[in-house]
């Protein structure tokens, strides 16, 4: 299953007040005075908010530093007390007076903290959304609110809205002291069923790093490819895989195995997907190596069957008690097919051959790692009628790719159409890491 290559899912330990302790109260709403800057409070709502202010101030001001669910339990009660029994009622009954966006912030930032006190969810959220309403934020406040009120509404399972205050936070170029921000608005987006955002998320993202010189993150990268994989999407998985393996060569088994399992090749073009697996070592289970000699078809490739099986063994993947048969047949035809090979050329040469014969020279020059043998037939056979242009193509560029011929390799692989397209995109990622390293991105703090 896709999950086992790519990970469970992040746990999200977020605290209830999201990293934001209670706030200072707001401008104090004394009768205002006559200055430009001064708090614009409407006389109805003083009235409403004085008892509010009065309580609040009284009870916060005791809170220690450090303060936790027991200070802040007191501190509730004492608020509690000091409005008649009713603090949520209080808080409630002074909306329809805020009218100002002064009254709206003071009032927003009142319930904000009475609701971290309270441990009340739903009511610090109200706070938030008055104090972002107000449009009274200080720029530098702006970007922490949105992100308490996106991680919030995510606690309440309201994916949605969690998505539009989180995307508000990182478009003022916030970032939460624990680095989580895109973790959460990533899972918001997966929760809510917006895949096209999770993968407009990372593509900005990839393309930002490619312009900077740097690798794109591997947790943006496996997000997009659990994504597209969930959604059944070859392309879009075959992109994401290749650039996993481009930047971090250790994922190359994941992004292998999970474009395998989605494309569900002929084992015709499967061979291919495994070859870039062992080349990029990779193989690592029984399977591939199993897979690997199902595609490769010891009757018509014995060398390169053999070899398989002798790294296999070589890695104690593989037994000789469970290949031991498989081992002495294929072993059995490597002398004469290994002898046929002057043969193979020369027939191929010929300037009568048929493309058949053309291309079957290049597939088995190439089973034979021999690919500068390999890639001079499939460059033959592409001028010739009836070939099979993007079989020809892609081995031509793998052939072209095994002698370090990257720039070469790369403009062949993108001329590669149907079926074949996930396999030459693999192959992509592979020589480009090649030709123009990238250092990985650091892990995130």
């Amino acid at each position: 299953m896709a999950r086992k290559f790519l990970g469970s899912r992040i746990a999200l330990a977020i605290a209830l007040s999201s990293g934001l302790a209670v706030a200072v109260a707001p401008p104090a709403m004394a009768k205002k005075k006559e200055k430009a800057a001064a708090p614009q409070f409407s006389d109805e709502f003083r009235k409403a908010a004085a008892p509010i202010e009065k309580a609040m101030t009284d009870a916060t001001k005791k809170l220690p530093a450090g303060a936790g669910p027991n200070e802040y339990a007191a501190a509730q009660a004492e608020i509690d007390a000091a409005l008649g029994g009713d603090g949520k009622a209080a808080f409630e009954a002074a909306v329809p007076a805020a009218t100002t966006p002064d009254d709206k912030h003071a009032l927003g930032s009142f319930m904000r903290n009475y609701g971290i006190l309270a441990k009340d969810l739903a009511f610090k959220q109200k706070g938030n959304l008055l104090m972002l309403e107000s449009g009274k934020l200080s720029p530098e406040s702006v970007g922490a609110i949105n992100f308490d009120s996106g991680v919030t509404a995510y606690q309440l399972k309201d994916w949605a809205n969690a998505a539009k205050y989180l995307r508000a936070a990182k478009a003022v170029g916030y970032q939460d002291p624990n680095n989580q921000l895109d973790m959460i608005l990533v899972d918001a987006y997966k929760r809510s069923g917006n895949t096209e955002a999770v993968l407009q998320m990372a593509d900005e993202e990839i393309a930002a790093a490619q312009a900077s010189g740097t690798a794109p993150s591997e947790t943006t990268l496996r997000n997009a490819l659990q994504q597209t994989y969930s959604a059944k999407q070859v392309g879009p998985s075959a992109k994401y895989a290749s650039l996993l393996g481009r930047y971090y060569p250790a994922a190359w088994g994941v992004a292998i195995s999970v474009v395998g399992q989605i494309a569900a090749l002929p084992r015709e073009q499967d061979i291919d997907l495994m070859r870039l697996k062992y080349l990029t070592k990779s193989m690592t289970e029984k399977a591939d190596y199993f897979t690997y000699l199902e595609d490769v078809d010891p009757r018509a490739y014995p060398g390169e069957a053999l070899k398989i099986i002798n790294d296999g063994l070589a890695k104690g993947v593989l037994t000789e008690r469970e290949i031991e048969a498989d081992k002495t047949n294929t072993s059995s035809r490597v002398a004469q097919d290994k002898a046929s090979l002057p043969s193979v050329a020369s027939d191929a040469n010929k300037a009568g051959a048929k493309v058949g014969v053309v291309v079957g020279a290049g597939d088995v020059f190439l089973s034979y790692d021999q690919p500068a043998q390999a890639e001079t037939f499939y460059a033959k056979a592409l001028g010739m009628p009836g070939v099979d242009v993007d079989k020809a193509t892609l081995r031509l560029a793998m052939a072209q790719a095994l002698q370090g011929k990257y720039t070469e390799a790369e403009a062949n692989f993108a001329k590669v159409k149907g079926s074949r397209i996930p396999v030459a995109q693999m192959w992509t990622g592979y020589v480009q890491s090649k030709a123009a390293p990238v250092a990985a991105a650091a892990p995130a703090n």
